[in-house]
């Protein structure tokens, strides 16, 4: 049986020890170079899953808010109607409150003139 001892010069050596040996080298720097890889791939895919869910938490955020700021805008044309109809009403009853001193001072004036009638009447009758 013949051993065949790997060859040492640097010189291109045909013997197939050197060969499959520099193949499983290949081989093996080629796995971890792919396993490298997918590392840093599935790194990178697990850190863009956090940013698209990230964003999609700011996304429904800002929808949110934007509703919120519609249903504050609505709410705010709604109490502008009711202090416009209030302020109304006001200017109303102002004006009735007007009306109604005007005559109570027409009437206080109407039973002043009725005593006085009444007393040129009493002194007529004695």
């Amino acid at each position: 049986m013949h051993m065949h001892m790997p060859c040492t010069s640097h010189a291109v050596c045909p013997c197939p020890f050197t060969v499959v040996r520099q193949n499983m080298a290949a081989t093996e720097v080629q796995t971890r170079f792919g396993q490298s890889v997918k590392g840093l791939l599935s790194e990178k895919v697990g850190s863009c899953s956090v940013d698209v869910i990230a964003l999609t938490r700011q996304v429904l955020k800002v929808s949110r808010s934007q509703e919120l700021l519609g249903q504050a805008a609505r709410n705010m044309v709604i109490q502008e109607d009711a202090i416009l109809h209030s302020e109304d009403s006001l200017r109303k009853m102002s004006i009735i409150t007007t009306h109604l001193q005007y005559q109570q001072e027409a009437i206080q004036k109407n039973v002043e003139h009725s005593e006085n009638l009444q007393d040129q009447l009493m002194r007529l009758l004695k």
